[in-house]
């Protein structure tokens, strides 16, 4: 993967490519007053190259017409999937994510058991439908949940195998003092992190490091946790091993694997402190 796709998927915030509007009356609650009155529109926080049939995760924003960001909005958000046919299958009510970020996001989370094309809408939203997709995950070159996360060498304080600085973090990060291959023989469940923090052009890299580094205070003893930049260097051009051993096309991601290494949950590109520390106990229990 090459380093212009990686940022082109850091950066992709863009709103539904649908050019349809909804006939529903526009919900105004808890939006800015500024722009209120204009509506608003759906910005998708995820990427369509590695969802699976599941536990599906759609975190998006709301924004005015120009694209711009809204940093408030109502505590949930309400609408529907639909299938390939347009017929809806499932509705959905969305909390708002935000402590300790600037612009919120709202979490769709459903349940879809089958692969195909599918659709959302939120109600209120004056665009259309926002269109993903479902593979199988015989098809996803990324690390699906219920794989095993293979064993890499990942850069280390100690052993920085080419990778400078090795947590563009100031100060660095504490999860470089082992590698992902030694975390996955030590018999606790791993938390692997791969993102940069200085180099993330959405911003959702450095703080969502920031609410790792604190959560995992809850877990001393009880998990490894390790994190790999995605850069070689600070000139952002080369993307580093642990990206390609990934072939990932987008950052930040973190993968929760249990005892064995098999991954048990993924959460990607955008999190705050709250929706990762359910994440975390889900995957490792309650903090200690």
């Amino acid at each position: 993967m090459g380093s212009a796709a990686l940022l082109a998927s850091c950066s992709s915030s863009s709103s539904s490519s649908s050019s349809s509007s909804s006939s529903s009356s526009v919900s105004t609650a808890g939006l800015p007053i500024a722009n209120a009155t204009d509506g608003f529109v759906i910005a998708r926080r995820f990427t369509n190259t590695s969802l699976t049939p599941g536990s599906v995760r759609l975190p998006v924003s709301l924004a005015a017409r120009d694209q711009t960001l809204f940093q408030r909005g109502p505590d949930t958000i309400t609408g529907h999937v639909l299938d390939a046919g347009g017929k809806r299958v499932m509705a959905f009510t969305a909390p708002i994510h935000g402590t300790d970020m600037t612009i919120p996001y709202w979490a769709i989370n459903v349940q879809l058991p089958n692969a195909g094309l599918y659709s959302f809408e939120v109600d209120g939203a004056i665009d259309g439908p926002s269109a993903f997709q479902l593979f199988d995950p015989a098809d996803v070159a990324i690390p699906t949940v219920g794989s095993k996360l293979a064993p890499f060498d990942t850069p280390t304080t100690a052993s920085p195998r080419g990778v400078d600085p090795v947590c563009t973090r100031v100060p660095p990060c504490p999860f470089h003092e082992t590698t992902l291959t030694d975390a996955l023989r030590s018999g606790l469940p791993v938390v692997y992190m791969v993102g940069t923090p200085a180099h993330c052009q959405t911003g959702t890299c450095g703080p969502g490091l920031e609410f790792l580094v604190r959560a995992s205070a809850g877990y001393p003893g009880r998990a490894v946790f390790v994190h790999a930049e995605v850069y070689t260097d600070n000139t952002a051009t080369s993307t580093a091993p642990a990206v390609e051993a990934l072939k990932l096309d987008y950052e930040p991601v973190i993968f929760l694997t249990d005892k064995s290494g098999r991954i048990v949950d993924r959460i990607d590109v955008i999190w705050d402190a709250a929706e990762l520390d359910q994440v975390l106990a889900k995957a490792l229990g309650p903090v200690s």
